[in-house]
């Protein structure tokens, strides 16, 4: 948490609120709502932007900090002392202190705190890193709320393969000049030797982003190999002198720590671009890689003839790649510049393009959507094959949520570089919700895995839930479980990873009541989560029990309209029908309107399901099974559709009308047939 900031009221009056009921566990954030004579949602925004958390996490931290000075000026137990701050269950309290702190309660006084400062500017999840994945945090949350309830498969036991042969990742490149100002020109010649390589699709080469932690390692060749899975290592170091470039360079076979190839070169920096095609070349070559004529041609291209124009873009690169508003705001005058000396600039339109996308990306109201289109068709007008114009012009297209106008941009910049991970991951970010087709989600996400290893942990789980999601969604429950405990076991701490184990586990088991628990023990940890609250509803919803429902219904429907959110439409009828079963039939009827507004406007795989829905509560069955049989024909739908469908209340009746059995057994069959065709195709690919 925060250090409470100096001069805040709020904050002050809230913590010594929260003391005064430290014991109490059931005073939460409606007790400290009432406390301080406020409204829970003004409660919630005030704390949200005064401290950074939640109301609950704030509730929680205080308890938390509180149990750390017991700890350490008392002789008390960890028992006793979890009581003390108001929490009901000792074994909670122990693995909230060590998501906390790092370490058991009981480890108190061994060890010794590190706290790690916050960077004056947050991060963006920005298009080069899977740290995107961590804004995924929002678009996993996307793909996991009220779209992942995954049952079990018949799928296979066999683990994952792992693709390594002829794989490499560019390490770093060390500054072996005086003057650290010339890091940018050798981090350069990094990212220009790393950009080439990628271009050759007989290579696996791992991306920048996930090299970048190893910068100021102390691990050997062996060990970063092991967590690259890769078995080729480039290490390079050099320097710019005047007008001279000394570049020493070597790959290394990593199964034996030995160099198979070398060179040193002294060079002019005007022979920069001969220089860096030729390392590419030379590396494919001593692994034997076969490189097309047409990945020769793309590697011998010269961004420009303007070294002064190369330097700037050089320049930007350090704060373009920190992945900041800050960083994009240093970034942006400098790539002007190189625009200044070589207007015709293709590389760098397309990263201003890129720069705009990401600073107008959370705004509600949008800035910079000419500006993104104008920078992006320059980038194409001067190279229409350059990878990062495509996606320049594939942001375009996702900034003004045309999804279906970015794919073949995306599509296209994977022909020019198959080594994108930047292009892999939006393109399973847009399979996985804006159009969703899961074997497509599946197949960018396994992919994705491959190109770009977390720079840490955190990153590390989120990457891993996102390929348990994708593998979820298309029936491979056993592997989902495995990369779920993976997410797990690298970041306890991930936010999501509980809940998608949940419906995995009920994948294995059917156990709809372990699962209800599950997410319940979830939502007593945070009580606003509107994605756990409508799920626990919905469960309950499905075992008639109309009462609990509406119990969690409830405050979800009133917090998602008091904040004006427009999500979870396609709950809209499952919480109409619970509304009317309760006896509040004004309610009821306007949220079965919403629920048929966003039928009509719904263009996915799942509008006849959704309408299927809508015609059985209306006693239309002849309508509603004609939308099942329509349904019966889409690709690549979500597997909690086959489990969860059939269990609708709002279907009761429409069950007993012929034709039923036969359309819900055609989607069945739909879906095998899918996985099995998307299953022989990632093993053909090497990608499962």
């Amino acid at each position: 948490m925060q250090d409470k900031p100096k001069g805040q009221k709020f904050t002050e009056q809230a913590e010594d609120i929260i003391l005064e009921h430290l014991s109490d566990e059931h005073f939460g954030v409606s007790e400290l709502a009432e406390a301080m004579y406020m409204s829970r949602s003004s409660l919630l925004r005030k704390c949200k932007k005064q401290t950074g958390l939640s109301a609950s996490q704030f509730i929680r931290k205080i308890r938390l900090e509180q149990a750390m000075e017991m700890l350490q000026d008392s002789d008390q137990t960890v028992s006793e002392v979890s009581y003390q701050v108001g929490f009901g269950s000792s074994s909670y309290f122990i693995k909230c202190f060590r998501e906390e702190y790092g370490y058991p309660p009981g480890e108190v006084g061994n060890q010794t705190l590190e706290v790690e400062k916050e960077e004056k500017s947050p991060k963006i999840p920005f298009y080069k890193k899977y740290n995107w994945a961590i804004g995924l945090a929002s678009i996993v949350l996307l793909a996991v709320l009220g779209f992942l309830l995954i049952p079990s498969s018949p799928t296979s036991n066999e683990p994952m393969k792992s693709e390594v042969e002829k794989s490499i990742a560019v390490l770093p490149f060390k500054n072996e000049s005086s003057d650290s100002t010339n890091l940018y020109f050798v981090n350069g010649l990094m990212e220009a030797s790393l950009g080439n390589l990628q271009k050759i699709e007989d290579l696996r080469v791992i991306s920048r982003t996930s090299v970048e932690k190893y910068r100021h390692s102390d691990k050997n060749i062996g060990e970063i190999a092991s967590e690259l899975d890769v078995n080729y290592i480039v290490e390079g170091s050099g320097q710019k002198v005047g007008d001279q470039v000394l570049l020493h360079i070597q790959l290394i076979d990593a199964a034996t720590d030995t160099p198979i190839w070398g060179q040193q070169y002294t060079q002019e920096v005007v022979d920069i671009f001969a220089l860096q095609n030729e390392v590419a070349k030379k590396i494919a070559d001593a692994i034997k890689a076969k490189v097309t004529a047409s990945e020769l041609e793309q590697i011998d291209k010269k961004p420009t003839d303007n070294l002064a124009a190369y330097d700037y873009y050089l320049q930007a690169q350090e704060p373009f790649n920190r992945e900041t508003i800050d960083g994009l705001l240093e970034a942006i005058p400098l790539f002007e510049k190189a625009i200044e000396e070589d207007p015709e600039f293709s590389l760098v339109y397309a990263d201003l393009a890129i720069a705009y996308y990401y600073l107008d990306l959370y705004k509600k109201e949008k800035q910079y959507t000419e500006t993104i289109n104008n920078y992006a068709d320059k980038a194409l007008l001067h190279d229409s094959k350059l990878t990062e114009s495509l996606m320049a012009k594939a942001l375009y297209y996702m900034h003004i949520e045309d999804y279906r106008l970015a794919i073949p941009y995306l599509d296209k910049a994977l022909e020019y570089n198959p080594n994108s991970s930047a292009v892999v991951n939006m393109l399973s970010s847009i399979y996985s919700n804006a159009l969703p087709d899961t074997g497509k989600y599946l197949e960018n996400a396994l992919k994705g895995i491959q190109l770009d290893v977390a720079e840490n942990n955190v990153t590390q789980s989120y990457i891993y839930l996102n390929l348990s999601n994708a593998l979820a969604q298309s029936g491979f429950t056993d592997e989902a479980l495995t990369y779920i405990d993976k997410s797990l076991e690298v970041n306890p701490e991930n936010y999501y990873a509980p809940y998608l184990k949940a419906f995995i586990r009920y994948a294995k088991n059917k156990d709809l009541n372990q699962t209800l628990n599950a997410l319940k023990r979830e939502l007593r940890k945070d009580t606003t989560r509107l994605d756990i609250l409508q799920e626990v509803a919905k469960l309950h919803y499905f075992q008639r029990e109309f009462d609990s429902a509406y119990h969690y219904y409830k405050p979800f429907n009133e917090i998602r309209k008091s904040r004006g959110l427009n999500i979870y439409p396609q709950e809209d009828i499952k919480i109409g029908v619970t509304y009317e079963k309760m006896g509040f039939q004004e309610e009821a009827d306007q949220l079965i309107a919403s629920y048929e507004e966003y039928c009509k406007n719904d263009q996915s795989i799942y509008q006849p399901a959704s309408m299927a829905v809508l015609y059985a509560y209306e006693g239309k069955y002849a309508e509603a099974i004609e939308e099942y049989e329509k349904f019966s024909t889409k690709n690549h739908f979500q597997y909690w559709m086959i489990l969860f469908m059939d269990m609708d209340p709002a279907l009761d009746s429409l069950k007993s009308y012929p034709g039923y059995d036969e359309a819900m057994q055609k989607i069945e069959e739909r879906f095998w047939e899918n996985h099995n065709l998307l299953k022989a195709t990632l093993e053909e690919k090497g990608l499962l």
